[in-house]
């Protein structure tokens, strides 16, 4: 997939992109891998399962690290369209840095306003994606996005996300998909989503991607997460599934 110089220019100028990426087809496989992965018992694996606090009890809200354990995804995110267009974006020839699946499920929780550069860490570039594997609503909460304000890392609460008084002053865009269709989108460029009120579940996947030039740096990023959240359960701080508190759900171990 060749993006043209308009996809281009939008991107850089705002930060985001949205493009079809899947075709039906290829968006059913990609249903049934995100379903197979869901699947996996904790203990049997690598991969990294995190869970939600509901009124039905646990429910899983994320997977990570699962792209060494399924040939599929590893070939979607790592060696296929995905890794091209994040290469157009970004520049320069493109490796994953980090994957994910969210799994907003019927009254799953949100996200707060933020950017992810400030979880990521050893470089300071990274491109992401949301690949709608179900489509994405209002109702259901899809990401927003504010755009062109991509250019730095903005003041942060003591959660590592954006000021509460910034937020209150942007524009937050919201962007639905269709389930197949991606929405690119810079490191530092502001989202949020709101929680699940619909009675269905709603499944996202995430890669996120840095220019090869800086480094295949996969490994170390889920080594010093890993390393991070020890350092948490060992000083008794409250769970989590990621490195800022931007997830408004309560996760349980």
């Amino acid at each position: 997939m060749n993006l043209s110089a308009e996809q281009l220019e939008h991107f850089n100028y705002r930060g985001w992109l949205l493009v079809d990426t899947l075709s039906s087809e290829e968006t059913s496989e990609v249903q049934k891998w995100v379903a197979d992965i869901a699947s996996w018992a904790d203990e049997d694996g690598k991969w990294l399962h995190y869970r939600e606090l509901t009124e039905y009890g646990p429910k899983l809200c994320r997977t990570e690290n699962f792209t060494p354990f399924h040939s599929g995804m590893h070939q979607l995110l790592c060696g296929g369209q995905m890794a091209v267009v994040a290469s157009q974006l970004l520049g320069s020839e493109a490796v994953l840095y980090k994957e994910k699946i969210n799994y907003k499920l019927a009254g799953g929780a949100g996200y707060s306003p933020h950017q992810d550069a400030p979880a990521y860490r050893f470089i300071e570039t990274h491109i992401s994606c949301m690949v709608a594997v179900d489509d994405a609503t209002e109702e259901n909460g899809c990401l927003e996005v504010v755009s062109g304000l991509h250019h730095e890392i903005l003041p942060m609460d003591t959660k590592g996300c954006i000021d509460p008084t910034l937020v209150a002053t942007f524009h937050w865009m919201k962007v639905q998909l269709r389930a197949g269709q991606t929405l690119w989108f810079h490191s530092r460029t502001p989202h949020r989503s709101g929680a699940n009120h619909s009675q269905k579940d709603r499944r996202a996947l995430y890669p996120t991607y840095n220019a090869l030039r800086e480094g295949d740096l996969r490994s170390r990023y889920y080594e010093q997460k890993l390393k991070e959240f020890a350092e948490s359960k060992e000083n008794n701080e409250s769970v989590r599934v990621s490195l800022i508190g931007d997830f408004e759900g309560k996760p349980v171990r």
